[in-house]
């Protein structure tokens, strides 16, 4: 059963590429976190298939996704739901808002106040929602994939530290090659639109509740103490780094081991490795870093920091 739920999930980066065109590693990545039950971030300019690429994702996994383009004026009930008065029984009654899905699609998260931001912390480290305090559950699985454009500043808010953290991944979407480009322009040109999925033959792979029970499988994957101790020495070394002013947290130790126990389990692998936490370190720990400014004027990166720091920790054998 494990085997031919591994062979699915490849099914589904098969009928995503049907769609978009060289973004494998933000497929893979997206998959890692389902599995893991967490979020991600997604990082590129525009143009590049974010939005398209968690749309085609939920057809393919047959899970219901909703878009909330985050705005200047957007409210947190907008995104959580409200309590609204009803005239014909004479009380009040809560309205579900877009949260209550299985993949919310937060486009330009970074666009709306931190108030509005924050409406999202409950939900996506609880799988709830308080409203009036009455707690209600959210469906599973719950994800968020939220977007981010990297170059364009104005009018935008820094996402809190806090928020940032909750984040299991954040995935660098960039430019496609110049072979993939064209592959994108043949497309169109055949008649393939992103706004009408259908014209890309894309199906649904996973039946209802085999995502869960590929969760439980990757439960079941083991980890070496010498190899968990290895997660927290790198975890650690970026805290001592000269250029970091706050290195990866705790929470972050905890997803960088959910996140290379499920690309363990997506591997065929029985227990995790260190070549699984190598291969995951990037996407989990780079925005969870905050650089020194003398740092950031010099150039340093996120990115940069995580890579010495995976060449300096020495490697269990």
């Amino acid at each position: 059963m494990s085997d031919e739920l591994r062979s699915k999930l490849a099914q589904v980066r098969a009928e995503v590429g049907k769609a978009v065109v060289g973004q494998t590693a933000a497929v893979d990545g997206i998959i890692v976190a389902l599995l893991a039950n967490g979020h991600v971030l997604l990082e590129g300019v525009p143009g590049v298939a974010k939005t398209l690429l968690v749309r085609t994702l939920s057809q393919a996994l047959a899970i219901e996704t909703k878009r909330v383009q985050f705005t200047p004026d957007l409210m947190p009930g907008d995104v959580t739901g409200s309590l609204v008065y009803d005239n014909k029984v004479g009380e009040f009654e809560f309205r579900e808002g877009p949260v209550f899905t299985n993949l919310l699609l937060a486009d330009e998260i970074n666009r709306t106040p931190p108030k509005t931001q924050s409406s999202l912390l409950e939900a996506m480290e609880e799988r709830q929602v308080s409203v009036d305090g009455v707690t209600r559950p959210l469906p599973s699985p719950f994800m968020v994939a939220a977007t981010m454009n990297p170059i364009e500043y104005e009018g935008t808010y820094t996402l809190p530290e806090a928020q940032l953290d909750r984040f299991l991944m954040k995935l660098i979407l960039r430019v496609p090659e110049r072979d993939a480009e064209i592959e994108v322009l043949r497309r169109h040109a055949a008649g393939f639109s992103p706004r009408d999925l259908a014209t890309a033959g894309i199906r649904p792979v996973l039946a209802t509740g085999e995502l869960e029970q590929a969760r439980a499988y990757v439960q079941n994957i083991g980890i070496r103490d010498d190899v968990l101790a290895y997660l927290v020495d790198l975890v650690r070394a970026t805290r001592q780094s000269p250029s970091v002013k706050m290195g990866v947290s705790p929470r972050g130790a905890t997803s960088l081991l959910a996140a290379a126990k499920a690309w363990a389990w997506l591997t065929g692998s029985p227990a995790v490795s260190p070549d699984h936490i190598q291969q995951i370190a990037l996407p989990v720990m780079r925005h969870r870093i905050q650089l020194r400014p003398e740092a950031e004027m010099e150039g340093v990166s996120q990115d940069a920091i995580i890579r010495s720091v995976l060449q300096q920790v020495r490697v269990p054998i």
